[in-house]
């Protein structure tokens, strides 16, 4: 059972952790425990939105991590879901519809993909080196790796392509008069490439941190309405001995939220404080949807807003208990760049209880 459609059972899924909207059932961004990553972004293009209820971008970012073992695995289980149910219904928790389409980015240890969809029409472009970064717009030109049978006799039907010359996949299905917020989208699209050019070839989980905090660039989005709402920084090793290490928030605003590790071992410990409370009456289930609203925040989630609140309204003791949690963010950095480079070799039930520890040195912090 997927957010609005059931579909049929694979006979066997991966274990993932995911970051999401806690009414929904995918994801928008998570990893597995083979080490494949995968995020979303929303998108609108040349081909309608549907209102009508299918697979969520989200949806095919949790279907992707349980069904698929390497990037490319993940990709392939995503493209055949897209083309064979559709992607529509409201990505939102709201009685108004809010509806788009997706770009993904996938990697696993080997390699990296960017998927952009336009309805069940899709492009895929395999990154070989260097960096990628996705922000709210298409952005895949000509250098397709793979692509929807369909795709070009679609935008020849349509009159968006002649057929003649080289065949872009983001100016053929791009919409020709943008909304504002897809110009905003390409303000932070070439800040993002900008910030990643500046770092090229000694780019760290630190570096993605303080991009994805980076306020000037839009990177990092603190307005009501729209915020950054969790964040995700992983870092997969080439050399299967050593494990991924998957950074995560788990709480609103980089800027003023720690990230903590999380390693797939066994005998995982469950961190019941960054899950979100279930409801009997969920009005995202009931039809007409989204006609109540309900309180899924999360215990540190909570905990967390109450702190900032503090912070905005006492700047010293903000101040202090900001550099407190990059100090706990900073021992986490160090005990896991520690762990990579193979200077210590941590016990399993160390690494099991390890998000739990850090999630829990955090809530202390705030009381």
């Amino acid at each position: 059972q997927c957010t609005y459609l059931e579909i049929e059972q694979a006979e066997r899924t991966h274990a993932v952790v995911l970051s999401r909207p806690a009414w929904l059932w995918g994801a928008e961004m998570g990893a597995n425990e083979h080490g494949v990553c995968v995020g979303n972004e929303g998108v609108w293009t040349r081909e309608p939105v549907g209102e009508d209820e299918a697979l969520l971008g989200m949806d095919l970012v949790r279907l992707g991590l349980e069904r698929g073992s390497s990037a490319r695995e993940a990709l392939e289980v995503m493209v055949a879901l897209l083309e064979r149910y559709g992607q529509g219904g409201s990505c939102k928790e709201e009685p108004v519809p809010f509806v788009y389409h997706n770009t993904f980015l996938l990697a696993d240890r080997a390699e990296a993909w960017v998927l952009e969809t336009a309805g069940r029409y899709w492009a895929a472009q395999q990154i070989r080196e260097g960096s990628r970064n996705i922000s709210n717009q298409l952005s895949i030109g000509r250098e397709i790796t793979a692509e929807h049978a369909g795709l070009r006799q679609r935008a020849r039907s349509q009159g968006w392509w002649s057929g003649d010359g080289e065949f872009s996949f983001a100016e053929v299905f791009s919409l020709t008069q943008q909304p504002a917020r897809m110009e905003a989208a390409k303000a932070r699209y070439h800040a993002g490439k900008e910030l990643l050019q500046q770092h090229a070839g000694h780019i760290t989980a630190e570096t993605f941190m303080a991009i994805l905090r980076d306020k000037a660039s839009g990177i990092c989005v603190d307005l009501e309405g729209f915020r950054t709402v969790g964040s995700m920084v992983s870092v997969l090793p080439r050399d299967p001995a050593l494990p991924c290490v998957h950074f995560f928030t788990a709480t609103p605003d980089p800027s003023r939220s720690v990230f903590k590790p999380f390693v797939f071992v066994a005998g995982l410990k469950p961190a019941p404080q960054v899950i979100s409370p279930t409801f009997r009456d969920d009005p995202a289930k009931k039809i007409p949807r989204f006609q109540s609203t309900v309180d899924r925040r999360h215990e540190l989630y909570r905990r967390h807003q109450a702190a900032l609140e503090l912070m905005e309204m006492d700047q010293e003791r903000g101040q202090k208990l900001l550099q407190t949690l990059r100090d706990l963010e900073q021992q986490g950095l160090e005990g896991m760049n520690a762990l990579l480079g193979g200077t210590v070799a941590p016990r399993p039930e160390e690494l099991a209880d390890l998000f739990f520890d850090c999630v829990e040195a955090e809530m202390k912090f705030y009381t």
